[in-house]
């Protein structure tokens, strides 16, 4: 009897380490891992979002960032970041670079979905697969929760190297407010649909747009920094814009990921 007690003790302790090792494997962070550590961890899977073309000078232009998700082929930016068809010059390919320095590896990406409400856009590319992000449930992340966003804020100018800003979520807060008056009411708000997004407090530059803005403490993603779009309509009725940063929820990378039919 005992030998049988201890056996079934045994086999439910593989496995508990057995799910815990495979929550491990499948999520970002590590019991234990401080923040410089998760930043090693996540910066490979943050790409730089740029234009090629042989027949320019310089032949690569850098438009923003984006991050890793899925199956380690599929990277999520802002729809803004990438050019429209018809504005593709002759021979110029949608491109994301991976690694830092002066030499990352390019590999031209292929606009899968876009989503323009939510300024979303979702890219694939061929070859090795890159480390992913591992997307949070979709539930609001409360007000207060220590956020991270890693990107790239001054493009390729010094070579490819991101960089981590760390702040909170200070509020989560509607995309449309209401006017004041008349006078600052444009199609564009009036258009626009109703959702909530985060305000941070943290310091976003152009080239973050797309950066993946994620959890100190289980390195999920929670969203994708956005403040181009966002102020268009939460600081229409600004005579001098804040300089707040704002992120979409990824609630609605899930939505975008479902779409393309990769659940």
């Amino acid at each position: 009897m005992k030998r049988i007690q201890k056996s079934i003790i045994t086999i439910c302790i593989f496995y508990i380490c057995g799910i815990f090792n495979i929550h491990a494997n499948d999520t970002v962070y590590q019991r234990g891992m401080d923040f410089p550590d998760m930043v090693r961890k996540v910066t490979p899977s943050v790409v730089a979002i740029a234009t090629d073309s042989p027949l320019r000078s310089p032949r690569i232009v850098m438009r923003g960032t984006g991050f890793v998700v899925y199956d380690g082929l599929h990277i999520i930016t802002n729809a803004h970041v990438l050019p429209s068809g018809n504005n593709l010059e002759y021979n110029e390919n949608i491109t994301i670079l991976i690694g830092r320095g002066r030499n990352p590896d390019r590999r031209v990406a292929e606009v899968i979905r876009v989503d323009r409400e939510h300024d979303l856009a979702l890219l694939r590319v061929k070859g090795d697969r890159i480390p992913k992000f591992i997307l949070g449930t979709g539930a609001l992340a409360p007000e207060g929760t220590e956020i991270a966003i890693t990107g790239f804020p001054i493009g390729s100018v010094l070579g490819l190297f991101p960089v981590t800003h760390k702040g909170i979520i200070a509020s989560v807060t509607p995309i449309v407010i209401p006017q004041p008056t008349a006078r600052y009411l444009d199609p564009k708000i009036i258009q626009q649909r109703r959702y909530d997004v985060y305000q941070l407090d943290i310091t976003a530059f152009p080239g973050n747009s797309g950066s993946p803005l994620y959890n100190t403490v289980s390195g999920k993603v929670e969203g994708i920094l956005n403040s181009v779009s966002v102020k268009g309509s939460k600081e229409n009725a600004l005579t001098r814009p804040t300089g707040i940063s704002f992120a979409i929820p990824v609630v609605h990378l899930h939505n975008l990921l479902r779409d393309a039919g990769l659940n």
